[in-house]
């Protein structure tokens, strides 16, 4: 079972896929818990989109995955770690695979849940927009939970919140693309790579729009063959 959950590869996690988080809203988070999500961003951000090894980014983010667990039960009030706690679980069952992806799939639906019930504004509405992402992503039953109708639902309401979002309007795309509106897609896809870089996450755009513009070539070749 391949689980590319945040479109390393050709699709998208968080998760996360998107998967991706925005940037933190700084002046709504305690600053000790600023402090780790910053951490756990900036980690996250250089293991997905600069660490060329497979075996060397498993390692980073089982560290990292660790690291997220522990601020979720220190702020356990708090929407935030609890998103970062599911996009790093989710870009580990990218990596993983099989039995082991299910299960942390399904953790990382949890998660995005939670913070979903907690806050489904923070960072953003980045567990609306990972979680659609998961939907998209992962098998329907009886394999797992993946479902177009969810997808939708959720990446719709990630993009009612951060509608110039470059995750949330990425991972729509990705959507859009599964369910045949390849046109709609390439559109979604040109006004993602058309957002402004976020600060403090240079690393995380640079990747991600490196993505697009795979994608977007990608789409326009099948297009070109179709014709």
């Amino acid at each position: 079972m391949n689980l590319d959950l945040f479109r390393i590869s050709a699709s998208l996690i968080v998760a996360l896929a998107f998967f991706t988080a925005s940037t933190v809203a700084f002046s709504s988070i305690k600053p000790d818990l600023e402090t780790e999500i910053l951490d756990l961003q900036q980690r996250w951000d250089v293991a997905n989109f600069q660490q060329l090894d497979k075996k060397v980014r498993h390692t980073q983010l089982t560290a990292l995955e660790v690291t997220a667990a522990s601020v979720v039960a220190a702020f356990p009030d708090r929407a935030e770690p609890l998103i970062w706690h599911g996009i790093i679980k989710s870009t580990l069952a990218g990596l993983n695979g099989g039995l082991t992806a299910l299960r942390q799939v399904k953790q990382a639906r949890s998660l995005f849940e939670r913070a979903i019930n907690i806050n489904s504004s923070a960072l953003r509405g980045a567990a609306y927009t990972s979680l659609g992402a998961l939907y998209t992503q992962v098998p329907p039953w009886p394999i797992a939970f993946g479902s177009n109708k969810k997808a939708r639902i959720n990446l719709e309401r990630g993009l009612a919140i951060n509608p110039d979002g470059l995750d949330a309007n990425y991972f729509y795309a990705g959507f859009l693309e599964k369910t045949g509106n390849i046109a709609e897609a390439v559109k979604v896809l040109q006004a993602a790579l058309r957002t402004n870089d976020r600060p403090g996450r240079a690393v995380a755009d640079t990747g991600r729009k490196l993505q697009i513009e795979r994608d977007l070539a990608r789409l326009r070749r099948q297009a070109s063959i179709a014709q």
